[in-house]
């Protein structure tokens, strides 16, 4: 099934935003949605959607 996830991304850096890998498995990412003004943690997410999980892996 795949989800959002990917969009969620792209959105969150079309804001300006950035994005770090928290941790990734064989089968799974967290990633941290960090603030564009100095890095703050503000949100956190797990997903396991092939797409994400390759483009965590590409970077």
């Amino acid at each position: 099934m795949l989800t959002d996830d990917l969009e969620r991304l792209q959105r969150w850096e079309d804001a300006g935003a950035q994005w770090s890998v928290a941790a990734l498995r064989a089968d799974s990412v967290t990633i941290s949605l960090l603030r564009c003004d100095g890095g703050e943690e503000v949100d956190r997410f797990t997903s396991t959607d092939p797409r994400v999980l390759a483009l965590c892996r590409e970077r």
